[in-house]
């Protein structure tokens, strides 16, 4: 079996990529349509599906799928196996095919429910329901990827999934520069771009099913017991895993009754948050759930709590600096990567203050990625769907709140403090259960983890100066900059964790989980 630290190294250099692209992709679309009406109403059309894939792909459906996948693996019989992989198949294809058709029809009232603030009389939300209807099918077809994913993840073939969200950024990157100089209205391409990905993010693991004896033939069966116990299971889950997303898309909601733009700069500081999140995060998630739910199946409640813990290691010792770098780095990113004749001063600003409003989240958004599956892989969704439901609640309150008085900033508050509470509440049940019980260096290594992240964060306010001062910059001069200062900040915190006694040691699994 391949060690956690091996296969952490192949999802996240694989998302690495990707994440990469991904920034390639938004400083394409930042320097070609700016942030206006146009973008605000794509931004919506893309959110609408692409919540749908964190969803699926990173979330609800993965959680229930693979350890029921697992189970049946480990205990039924490759014959089972595939009947059960043809079953979910077709019955999760049927069922998104007619839930996609609503979403079609039903454009409309998506928009005016997710954009109230769009006005029919500038045409933006007519614009957004057009973009809505080309977009929406992706659903469909990233779903069915996150089917063939978990079965590939499953098998520890890690690496083809985690390179699919490339074709995304490829397809937009190439639609954007090549066929939206040739159309009426030429941020329609990028809508385009996103259903072409979804078809080829699909076809692309086909032949790795294939390899392995389990490419689908779908057929209808909600009656399969296994069909009908990921069903049962990722109903809850849906709502468990994804309150991130969900405030997120309340930010959408919300932002739309603000000024024209900040659905753009919510979109951008969201992007630059989801680089560290999708690196490592993700990646953890990823790896830790086929892992979580085989010693589960194998009754080995020690090895459980050692990923666990081995994950959370990772997370503090790397959240905490991508945290307080995205907080202090917020102008200088913002300026260097999206500034333009489109995307100008005023807008650099504020997608820079809402950043620093969502920065402080990072380590809770992490955490959720991984104390999540300690629940979903014993097939425990009450829990989660709980702290859900407590979580929303505080990040609607707090954005109503703060909404007015500080504009998308307060919106991005909000989702940091959901966050926060969610991780934190995950933890407590973990612990109070006795399913996790941390080593005993932890308060250790969470003051020299804090203290070594402060060291990083004064140096870096002290030497970067103001957000107009990097506005003033020339592009390559911005971009030299920025190296130089990431590299030192990530040096310097390297140094005082290894002054501070902490050692590569530390992130390495326990014996027991198999590193």
């Amino acid at each position: 079996m391949a060690s956690l630290a091996a296969s952490l190294a192949k999802v996240g250099s694989s998302t690495l990529i990707s994440r990469i692209l991904g920034f390639t992709r938004d400083l394409i679309l930042a320097r070609l349509f700016g942030a206006d009406a146009a973008t605000d109403a794509f931004f919506v059309a893309f959110r609408i599906p692409n919540f749908m894939r964190r969803l699926f792909a990173e979330g609800a459906f993965s959680m229930a799928f693979v350890p029921v996948l697992n189970e049946y693996r480990q205990q039924r019989g490759f014959t089972a196996l595939k009947g059960f992989v043809d079953d979910m198949a077709g019955t999760l294809g049927a069922g998104l095919a007619f839930i996609t058709l609503l979403g079609v029809l039903g454009a409309p009232v998506l928009v005016l429910v997710f954009a109230p603030g769009f006005a029919p009389d500038a045409g933006q939300r007519e614009l957004t329901v057009e973009m809505l209807r080309i977009t929406f099918p992706y659903l469909l077809f990233i779903s069915l990827t996150a089917l063939a994913g978990g079965i590939l993840n499953t098998y520890e073939r890690f690496g083809v999934p985690a390179l699919t969200p490339v074709i995304l950024n490829i397809s937009l990157i190439g639609c954007a520069i090549w066929l939206a100089p040739h159309l009426e209205q030429p941020i329609v391409a990028l809508a385009l771009g996103v259903l072409i990905a979804g078809i080829a993010q699909l076809a692309v693991q086909l032949p790795f099913l294939r390899q392995l004896g389990l490419l689908p033939r779908p057929r209808f069966n909600a009656r399969d017991p296994g069909v009908r116990r990921v069903i049962r299971t990722m109903g809850p889950a849906i709502f468990g895993v994804s309150v991130a997303q969900i405030s997120l898309l309340l930010d959408t909601l919300l932002a739309s009754l603000l000024a024209t733009g900040s659905i753009s700069w919510l979109y951008y500081s969201d992007r630059l948050m989801e680089f560290p999140l999708g690196i490592l995060a993700v990646a953890l998630g990823t790896v830790i759930l086929p892992r979580l739910s085989q010693r589960h199946a194998d009754k080995d409640p020690a090895d459980f709590s050692a990923t666990l813990d081995w994950a959370l290691r990772w997370v503090l010792l790397l959240g905490l600096p991508a945290a307080i770098g995205l907080l202090v780095l917020s102008g200088p990113l913002m300026a260097t990567l999206f500034h333009s004749s489109e995307f100008d001063a005023h807008d650099v600003v504020m997608a820079s203050h809402s950043l620093m409003a969502y920065a402080p989240g990072i380590v809770g958004f992490m955490a959720i990625k991984v104390l999540a599956p300690g629940y979903y892989a014993r097939h425990d969704t009450r829990a989660p769907v709980r702290i859900a439901a407590i979580a929303l609640a505080v990040d609607i309150g707090v954005s109503l709140a703060l909404m007015y008085p500080l504009g998308h900033a307060g919106l991005a508050i909000g989702t940091t403090v959901a966050a926060t509470v969610n991780a934190g509440l995950l933890l407590q049940g973990l612990m109070r259960s006795r399913i996790l019980w941390p080593r005993p260096e932890w308060p250790a290594l969470l003051f020299k983890g804090a203290l070594a992240s402060l060291v990083m964060g004064l140096t870096l306010i002290l030497g970067t100066g103001t957000t107009a001062d990097w506005i003033a910059m020339d592009n390559w001069t911005r971009i030299a900059h920025l190296f130089v200062w990431i590299l030192a900040g990530g040096m310097l915190y390297a140094i005082a964790l290894l002054a501070l006694g902490i050692r590569p040691a530390h992130l390495k699994p326990d014996s027991g989980s198999n590193a």
